[in-house]
């Protein structure tokens, strides 16, 4: 039996890093536009000339792209941190605490949270982390395939029973939230707390159902993968290189069709459930081709400073999610933020994007260097063992002149 791991692998806090990047392009949607827009790009704000061309690059290259990743990566942690063995030492007092600080962020600061979903279902993944790799993969596949059936399965159906006077109606009922939504955003933070906390119940909801089994069942690969030594660069170049070879421009091209879908469809009905089918499809596989081209490039060392500095955004992947919803949260909501939602456009939103990116590559790596761990790990992890924790780095000791 496998005792918990103590030492970092560079290339899954990499991967990690990438994943806590990348879902941000995705997530800026749904700080700075309702979401109805989030889900239907047609519904808020303009869709033209560069906003499409942005739109279109988000949905190719990120959307289920990195949080499929992240997903994994949690499965792949449980065994990093509990183990394989009869005791799971602290990881049920973990995802406690993990859905605790999961429930304030959704309810207080923004109704996209993950954190509860994967502490739900983080406490269900570690009963199945002493399965053979074949057999984690079967069953994630399986779980994976059962939220294939609910959400494209129900996006057909919404095809076959779609009306022009239902789709009158609700776009009318839309239109209506969409006002008072906005309006109590640019108020400020306490007037659109209701919102808030009402998208989240509906969003927690709808995850668990319709998404939880997909979640679950990328937790269960990504233990395999890291029970095979995929995920700590372990495997050859040459298959790493031949892995991405073929994911890569087929999940490229499945996702670059469901955006093509999209946007000649013009968002209607049929194309939207099209698209999202080859999404479904094209996530995966294009996700897979990512994590394999970062686990090639953790092998060579020409890569090894770049890589390094996405691990230690990684190796704060906690505290940089959680900053994300500070920053973004400041800048669309109103007193004591900016209050600019609903008014910046999504070729601003990328903007916005890039410049937290780059706060995040450069201060992730500074703070390691005077620091174990980043200020919300520490947080989460003085809670999860009862007592504050060790957090200054312990200088080296000068060996006697």
């Amino acid at each position: 039996m496998n005792a918990p791991r103590t030492d970092r692998l560079v290339s899954i806090d990499a991967l990690r890093g990438i994943a806590v990047l990348g879902i941000l392009m995705m997530n800026v949607q749904g700080f700075a536009m309702t979401p109805f827009a989030y889900d239907d790009p047609t519904m808020q704000m303009d869709l033209t000339g560069a906003n499409l061309d942005v739109w279109a690059m988000a949905h190719t290259f990120f959307a289920f792209k990195f949080i499929t990743i992240f997903s994994t990566l949690f499965g792949a942690g449980i065994i990093l941190m509990a183990g394989d063995g009869d005791d799971v030492g602290k990881h049920y007092p973990r995802m406690l605490w993990l859905l605790a600080i999961g429930a304030v962020h959704a309810y207080f600061l923004w109704w996209g949270d993950i954190l509860v979903h994967y502490a739900l279902l983080g406490m269900i993944a570690v009963k199945a982390r002493r399965m053979a790799p074949l057999k984690l993969v079967i069953w994630g596949l399986v779980l994976i395939s059962i939220t294939a059936l609910l959400m494209v399965g129900g996006g057909y159906l919404g095809v076959m029973f779609a009306t022009p006077e239902s789709a009158a109606q609700e776009a009318e009922m839309i239109a209506g939230f969409q006002t008072g939504m906005t309006a109590a955003y640019q108020a400020g933070f306490v007037d659109r707390l209701p919102w808030n906390a009402g998208f989240a119940l509906v969003g927690q909801l709808f995850s668990m159902i319709g998404l939880g089994p997909r979640t679950l069942g990328l937790m269960f690969i990504g233990m395999a993968l890291f029970k095979s030594g995929f995920l700590s660069a372990s495997w050859s170049h040459a298959r790493y290189g031949i892995l991405a070879l073929i994911t890569l421009p087929l999940g490229w091209w499945l996702c670059h069709e469901s955006t093509t879908v999209m946007i000649a469809g013009e968002f209607e009905t049929q194309a939207m459930a099209d698209g999202n089918a080859l999404t479904y499809i094209g996530s995966l596989t294009l996700s897979f081709g990512y994590a394999s081209a970062v686990m090639l490039l953790s092998k060579i060392g020409l890569f090894s400073l770049i890589i390094k500095l996405f691990a230690a955004t990684g190796r704060m992947a906690f505290t940089n999610y959680l900053s994300q919803t500070l920053i973004m949260s400041f800048i669309f909501v109103g007193a004591p933020g900016l209050g600019l939602f609903g008014t910046v456009e999504r070729v601003d939103q990328a903007k916005l994007v890039l410049i937290v990116w780059a706060v995040q590559l450069i201060w992730s790596p500074i703070w390691l260097h005077f620091f174990r761990f980043g200020p919300l790990e520490w947080v989460w992890r003085s809670l999860t063992y009862g007592k504050a924790q060790p957090l200054l780095k312990e200088k080296p000791v000068e060996a006697a002149g």
